[in-house]
């Protein structure tokens, strides 16, 4: 079953920190690039970052030195700490997995959840 359920979005005011979280089943976490991507109505997906099987992470221009991608292998958890977040930073969040690939392509990733509503206010 693939299942990729993200949590902890939320308004917040410019300047502050939100921490997503993405809960996923034993098929789409693993030692294979998984990642972040967000969307705002009406324009293209942006991707945000990911992190491949030998937890190199790679970021887009717009959150670098911002964002942080970690994952705990017990939990099956992805995470994304964000910093410093702007109100161009507003989008929903998604979380991502491509079991095919062990380094991330760059193209989309085949999984993702639900996404996740961020909100920031300036």
């Amino acid at each position: 079953q693939v299942q990729l359920v993200e949590s902890g979005g939320g308004s917040v005011q410019a300047g502050g920190s939100l921490r997503l979280s993405c809960a996923m089943s034993r098929n789409t976490y693993g030692s294979h690039c998984m990642g972040w991507f967000r969307q705002v109505p009406g324009k293209d997906r942006e991707a945000v970052g990911n992190i491949d099987r030998d937890n190199r992470t790679t970021y887009a221009d717009s959150v670098k030195g911002r964002f942080t991608i970690s994952k705990d292998n017990a939990k099956r958890t992805l995470y994304l700490h964000m910093d410093i977040l702007k109100p161009e930073d507003t989008a929903v969040y998604y979380c991502a997995s491509d079991p095919r690939w062990s380094r991330c392509p760059t193209g989309p990733l085949i999984y993702s959840g639900q996404g996740t509503q961020v909100t920031v206010s300036s």
